[in-house]
């Protein structure tokens, strides 16, 4: 038996490498890709809890954000593809350009 205190730390840690990813990249995919460990860090803490308090209120709040996300991913796939045609490629600082 894993205690919580491990789930906790691994979260941690993947909510910390996602917000590196965010903070010190430009290109779109990558932000994606952090959200996405961002995500799927409060995931495991919402899972791990549930598991504690042995109720699965934790792991139906799970199943939630799971469908935010792949929602999310829609989304931004749709705008990369946006800044993917207008100007051949990801780095999301030439989307500045496109200010009024």
């Amino acid at each position: 038996m894993v205690p919580a205190e491990w789930y906790l730390l691994l979260s941690g840690l993947m909510f910390c490498i996602g917000l590196f990813g965010i903070l010190t990249r430009r290109n779109a995919l990558l932000f994606l890709m952090s959200v996405e460990l961002m995500l799927n860090a409060a995931n495991i803490n919402l899972v791990a809890f549930s598991y504690q308090w042995g109720n699965v209120t934790g792991q139906t709040f799970s199943l939630f954000t799971m469908a935010l996300a792949a929602a999310e991913v829609a989304i931004g796939i749709g705008i990369i593809l946006v800044l993917y045609r207008n100007f051949n490629d990801l780095d999301v600082t030439k989307a500045t350009t496109m200010r009024w």
